[in-house]
């Protein structure tokens, strides 16, 4: 019988692939730790490690089970360090006769294989990767003929399609979306459980990369990795967040505090993102959790939980693949400017940004809050140009592949594809943050004033924000009350902030 070489991604560390059920000594599975992969951003130290940890554990556990697998490490000397350069290699050594891939779900990938594949001369089989609830294009042709693409219709159409909380054709509760009890801000006194830790020694894989001088940001303690690695540890992981976070989650989903970098969100993005786990059986099993504890969690926490998996994830997988490569180069307001140095130090004066990002870089996570109103929300207000801001959420969170972190960065946070993704730009001034956080307390600026030497920069960056996008803005219906507000500030007012404004974006790195 003839060879067949079948690829795996690194994100594609799925162990209940159709692929696996039978073991064929006539296909080898081949992984590949390759440069290119681990430097066209600067990644995460920990967001490395797990990937290049997730990857190895993967590999071993196909062996054991006795299929036949090809593991290339960053450093063996025959890595060519790229696909195509050790795919060609391998298959013109072992004489395989067909060349196999699942779909991969970055742009950048795709193409680097569809063009291997082509110029190959034996049969290539392309398969799908049996991790999401659609297919590529579904989103594309939902919206078919529709200017919008508003995510509460793709979202009210999942729960029907799969028939999740619902009551024949209802929605369970006579809602579709409790977004508006999602809101609270954490009590000064909420005991929030610790998160499912593990403890990994990844030691080896730390000075590996540190050998190779590999480019990286963040901190780790390589000795005591607490991610999960394999399947395994990510139900564990699902277990812990439905038996001690998922009573409060959607309430708090939304709150930011100093002392809680998880609050009470399931840290499951990362085993997710990678295919570990199936976005299906977290849904069912978290549904099938809540009906056994209807009594004690409302049905606020569970909607909040599933809307964001079968909701917000395919859906910005789905405008992903119905935009890209052109999705990457849009830039709706024109802004130029670099990202601040403190994005990749912390070392700001101002507390939110300073707590987000020192979290960031702590533990390779924020949740989406502290991404879409801290990070992403002063970006946007100081008009920095989205690659940068791409490169830098790209590389810093342990979750983040393209096809679902430019899409909520180019997209829901920066605006920068013009109303694609979110009816409205998602800026705030420091209310909103003062509201949902406890950053203020203990500010070198102060979050009421919006000019003069302790003004908190998001307030007069906010109002300049609107201001000098008036011609792009003025016209949207859902930010009709800022420029209402904007229009009735004294003219003095309004040259007080452009002058705070100016002086701010002119010192970006020292404020």
């Amino acid at each position: 019988m003839s060879k067949t070489l079948r690829l795996i991604l690194g994100d594609q560390l799925n162990p209940q692939h159709s692929w696996f059920r039978k073991v064929d000594q006539h296909t080898t599975y081949v992984l590949m730790e390759i440069m290119p992969e681990a430097t066209y951003v600067t990644h995460h130290i920990q967001k490395l490690l797990g990937f290049f940890a997730a990857m190895r554990r993967f590999a071993d556990e196909l062996q054991k089970q006795g299929h036949q697998c090809i593991y290339l490490h960053l450093v063996d000397p025959q890595n060519q360090q790229s696909f195509a350069g050790n795919l060609k290699q391998i298959l013109t050594a072992d004489d395989f006769k067909a060349f196999e891939y699942q779909e991969p779900d970055e742009y950048r990938v795709d193409q680097i294989l569809k063009q291997f594949a082509d110029r190959l001369s034996v049969p290539v089989t392309v398969y799908d990767s049996e991790h999401f609830l659609t297919r590529r294009h579904d989103l594309q042709e939902f919206f078919a003929g529709s200017k919008t693409l508003l995510m509460e219709s793709f979202y009210r159409h999942m729960r029907k399609k799969y028939h999740i909380l619902m009551e024949e054709d209802k929605p369970a509760g006579g809602r579709w979306n409790f977004d508006r009890e999602n809101r609270r801000r954490l009590p000064a006194k909420a005991d929030v459980p610790a998160p499912l830790l593990f403890d990994h020694d990844l030691t080896d894989i730390y000075e590996m990369i540190q050998s190779h001088k590999i480019p990286s940001i963040g901190k780790v303690d390589s000795r005591h990795f607490t991610w999960p690695l394999h399947r395994q540890e990510a139900l564990q992981v699902l277990e812990d967040f439905l038996e001690n976070r998922l009573l409060y989650f959607g309430t708090y989903q939304d709150a930011m505090h100093t002392a809680e970098p998880y609050v009470y969100h399931s840290r499951l993005s990362f085993a997710m993102n990678t295919k570990m786990i199936h976005p299906a059986e977290i849904v069912e099993r978290a549904l099938s959790y809540w009906k056994e504890e209807k009594e004690r969690i409302n049905l606020a926490q569970i909607e909040g939980f599933v809307r964001q998996i079968i909701g917000w994830r395919e859906y910005m997988r789905g405008v992903y693949w119905a935009y890209m490569p052109e999705y990457e180069t849009r830039n709706f307001f024109s802004h130029s400017r670099k990202l601040p140095d403190f994005y990749w130090t912390a070392e700001t004066k101002m507390n939110c940004l300073k707590h987000a990002i020192q979290q960031s870089i702590d533990h390779a996570y924020a949740h989406h809050i502290q991404r879409l109103m801290i990070t992403g929300n002063f970006a946007l207000l100081a008009g920095i140009h989205p690659d940068e801001v791409d490169a830098w959420y790209m590389g810093i969170y342990m979750d983040a592949i393209q096809w679902v972190e430019i899409t909520n960065t180019r997209g829901m946070s920066q605006f920068a594809d013009g109303g694609l993704v979110g009816t409205k730009p998602y800026v705030s001034s420091a209310n909103y943050i003062n509201k949902m956080s406890n950053y203020c307390q203990g500010c070198h600026y102060d979050h009421r004033q919006r000019y003069g030497a302790k003004a908190c920069p998001f307030n007069s960056l906010y109002w300049n924000f609107y201001d000098r996008h008036r011609g792009r803005l003025q016209k949207n219906p859902r930010v009709g009350m800022a420029y209402r507000l904007l229009e009735s500030m004294p003219d003095s007012e309004l040259q007080h902030i452009r002058k705070q404004a100016a002086a701010y974006l002119d010192q970006l790195n020292s404020i």
